[in-house]
């Protein structure tokens, strides 16, 4: 069961007529935002499903680009995106995909700038709920529900123990995670989903740890 209550299936306050196909579609462009870290210059939203299908009726597209624009679900905003984007300097191309995919509702988002780039592919589960289930390649699960941090790591023993004392010191409660790796002593990626907001202080504490790439934080 993804839902804990009805107001998980009613859905979030939002613009739009689907907490599937627009509120989840903001919040999957809304995280995409954050795990790249700052505004894109330009997006390719892939879609897939029932998302590709129906993406202009139930206002997906504008959804994801308002989401890309750091606007909430219920911001009046995402009516106009692609007018806020056009003046904020963002470019952006929808294309539908025919490919098989796990979840009907499914946005594989990619997006960049002159410095780097960056792929995501996000599916809406209802009630405007999402999960994010893949990164750069890597494979994961992430509610885009609680604040979160992404750990970029070498694959070394002690890189986990390490992160996981850092945030114990500062009282900080897990409540999910998971590791993943492309290959065995290489890169990894560690996804951790927290009770409450970390602080940049700890986030630069993380950074200066052995074997860390990089870390992201993820607001609620």
């Amino acid at each position: 069961m993804k839902f804990k209550s009805v107001f998980d299936i009613i859905g979030p306050v939002m613009i739009g007529p689907s907490s599937s196909h627009t509120a989840g579609a903001a919040r999957i462009g809304r995280v995409a935002r954050d795990l790249f870290g700052r505004q894109p210059a330009w997006a390719k939203i892939h879609l897939y499903g029932s998302f590709a299908e129906t993406y202009k009726g139930h206002s997906t597209d504008v959804a994801i680009v308002g989401g890309l624009l750091d606007y909430d679900t219920d911001d009046e905003r995402i009516k106009t995106s692609f007018e806020e984007a056009a003046e904020a300097g963002m470019e952006f191309e929808f294309i539908p995909e025919t490919g098989h995919t796990d979840h009907p509702n499914t946005a594989r988002v990619v997006v960049g700038d002159s410095h780097s780039e960056m792929s995501m592919v996000g599916i809406s589960i209802g009630g405007g709920k999402i999960e994010i289930t893949e990164l750069n390649g890597f494979p994961l699960r992430l509610s885009g529900n609680h604040p979160a941090i992404l750990v970029v790591h070498d694959d070394r023993s002690g890189c986990i123990a390490n992160v996981s004392n850092c945030l114990y010191k500062y009282d900080i409660n897990i409540g999910h995670m998971e590791v993943s790796r492309r290959q065995k002593g290489e890169m990894a990626l560690m996804v951790i989903e927290v009770d409450q907001t970390v602080e940049r202080s700890i986030m630069d504490e993380l950074r200066q740890l052995p074997n860390i790439t990089q870390v992201t934080r993820i607001a609620d």
